[in-house]
């Protein structure tokens, strides 16, 4: 027979023990994805990433196996962050969509570029970059589909476009090379997609 309260004890026990192991894969995760972003994939060790997360490189390897699982796990981890940033723009709201944009290149532009750079010669990066390229021609065509011509081939046509004046790459000509600020950014990019 179990004496009281063993049950609420080893309840609790199980709890706390999922909660942290919860918090040590966010951890992990965050750990790498500063990494991924700040660095080259060649520079980056498991070493590194466990000293980030302030755990072992055993731990990294029960939890996720490899260096390019960890890294699919890391860009599952974003993909989550990302989705329900960028699809809080308002479908039709051409001003909001560039706010709700300019919000994620501030954040994210930086790193998205880094990883593009290397997508070429790393395929667990360009594991990363196709979907996110997907993604954001899905954003494109929800975010601004109220906006679209009916005729689908000029409907192809201006999603194309807005792809390419939604790119990361649009921003950092426009933030990096030119020097503009947010505002002006923000009132180039509103200024091209209505021309449309």
């Amino acid at each position: 027979m179990e004496r009281p309260g063993t049950k609420t004890r080893r309840t609790y026990r199980m709890t706390a023990r999922a909660a942290a192991t919860q918090a040590t894969r966010q951890r992990i995760l965050e750990a790498t994805l500063e990494l991924f972003t700040t660095r080259d994939y060649e520079d980056i060790t498991l070493e590194d990433i466990a000293n980030q997360a302030k755990v072992t490189v055993p731990t990294l390897f029960r939890k996720f196996g490899s260096k390019e699982q960890l890294i699919e796990a890391t860009a599952q981890h974003a993909r989550k962050t990302v989705l329900q940033q960028r699809y809080a723009a308002t479908p039709g709201d051409a001003r909001g969509a560039v706010e709700n944009l300019l919000d994620h290149y501030e954040l994210w532009g930086d790193r998205i570029l880094r990883l593009l750079a290397q997508e070429h010669r790393v395929p667990a990066i360009r594991a990363v970059t196709d979907p996110g390229r997907v993604l954001h021609r899905s954003w494109v065509e929800v975010t601004f589909a109220p906006l679209l011509p009916p005729d689908k081939p000029a409907r192809a046509r201006r999603v194309a476009q807005l792809v390419v004046i939604c790119d990361v790459y649009t921003w950092k000509i426009l933030r990096h090379d030119l020097g503009l600020t947010r505002k002006e950014i923000a009132r180039a990019l509103l200024e091209l997609i209505t021309a449309l």
